[in-house]
């Protein structure tokens, strides 16, 4: 076998693609209770331009870990006081890249293999023949090297994989933001139409948003509500305008034709895959709690969170806000109103979070009590 000199290893190290090799690949720590062995094995790892420290004791060689940084540990399995079994653990935690090799006697082969699965690269049974110990060191150096390799590798995927991520969760927002925009253009044109529904869904949007934030939803959610809410209504657009102006109560032909607005909506934004559970709430801000509502007479928590807040903005706004066949009624009215309602078309918990929310009297557009 050709054994490699220190200087040699480095140059094979960088050969084999290695980013940088530091002063430290020529470090070596000798850890052995006996003097005798200490002496012996560092003059050899000095003859061959290694630079070799010496520590008598587990305790002393984690001592010396802390302050400097080495290539390897030759560490000896049995000590006094700490052993180096329990050494092992510990020196990994300081630096994770250290090679170890386990020194033993020829009956520890047990304790030595109980070693490596802590994390020893390697063991030689005592005495050491010199000959193996430098094909060890060679060995140890050159897995210490493709394990800090490939350590940079997954670190550098790691960090593109996670820049990447972040380009394209700002690439899908700026969409979604341009989308957003397209679709309230429809919305605002269909809104100057009709005077009683202007700045309803930017009202609904809003007080939806507050809605889940008191529910405890998460932020991400939050937004997704907010985003539903003004866009619930889109669908509109496709119904006749003589029939969302009526002055007075609809036929039930006209309601089903009002019913349509759902589908119709959810078919302009159905390509809009990018929305993602925003889709869904639209789909269900008119089904009711107890399964009364439309367009699938979904009920309970099969209602997605979005529907069932939606449900509950929606109703208050309409409510509160003019129409051609009424006046609006007061927050106060509503909110008794919208209790009768509770447990049939609202999720007796939304509701709560809507009293809340407007007793609080925090959200731009939207009525206060008193």
């Amino acid at each position: 076998m050709t054994h490699l000199t220190p200087s040699e290893t480095v140059s094979a190290i960088e050969a084999a693609g290695a980013a940088s090799v530091d002063d430290s690949l020529r470090r070596i720590l000798v850890v052995d209770d006996e003097t005798t062995i200490r002496l012996a094995l560092s003059r050899f790892l000095r003859t061959r331009g290694f630079e070799v420290e010496l520590a008598d004791s587990g305790a002393a060689a984690l001592e010396t870990l802390q302050r400097h940084r080495f290539a390897l540990m030759l560490c000896d399995l049995r000590m006094p006081g700490m052993t180096g079994l329990e050494v092992v653990p510990k020196a990994l935690r300081l630096d994770e890249d250290l090679g170890i090799i386990m020194l033993t006697a020829v009956n520890d082969a047990t304790s030595a293999t109980e070693a490596l699965s802590s994390g020893a690269f390697d063991y030689l049974t005592k005495p050491v023949e010199l000959p193996d110990l430098q094909a060890a060191v060679e060995r140890a150096l050159m897995r210490r090297m493709r394990t800090m390799e490939r350590s940079a590798v997954d670190r550098l995927i790691r960090e593109e994989v996670a820049v990447r991520t972040l380009q394209l969760e700002r690439e899908k927002g700026a969409l979604r933001a341009l989308t957003v925009s397209v679709a309230e253009t429809l919305i605002n044109a269909m809104e100057a139409k009709d005077v009683y529904l202007r700045g309803h869904s930017v009202r609904v949007a809003e007080l939806g948003a507050a809605v889940a934030a008191e529910l405890g939803e998460p932020d991400e959610v939050v937004e997704l509500i907010h985003t539903a809410g003004r866009l619930h209504d889109v669908g509109k657009i496709g119904i006749r305008e003589a029939v969302l102006n009526k002055n007075g109560p609809l036929t039930h032909e006209e309601f089903a034709h009002v019913k349509e607005h759902v589908q119709i909506g959810l078919e302009i934004l159905q390509p809009l895959q990018h929305l993602g559970d925003t889709l869904l709430f639209i789909r269900d801000h008119h089904e009711h709690w107890d399964g009364g509502g439309y367009p699938h007479g979904r009920a309970g928590n099969d209602i997605t969170i979005g529907g069932r807040v939606l449900t509950a903005a929606d109703a208050f706004d309409a409510l509160t806000s003019k129409r051609a066949y009424r006046d609006p009624m007061t927050a106060a009215a509503t909110l008794d109103y919208l209790a009768t309602q509770a447990g049939r078309l609202l999720e007796p918990r939304v509701f709560e979070a809507l009293r809340v929310v407007v007793e609080r009297g925090s959200v731009p557009g939207i009525p206060r009590i008193g």
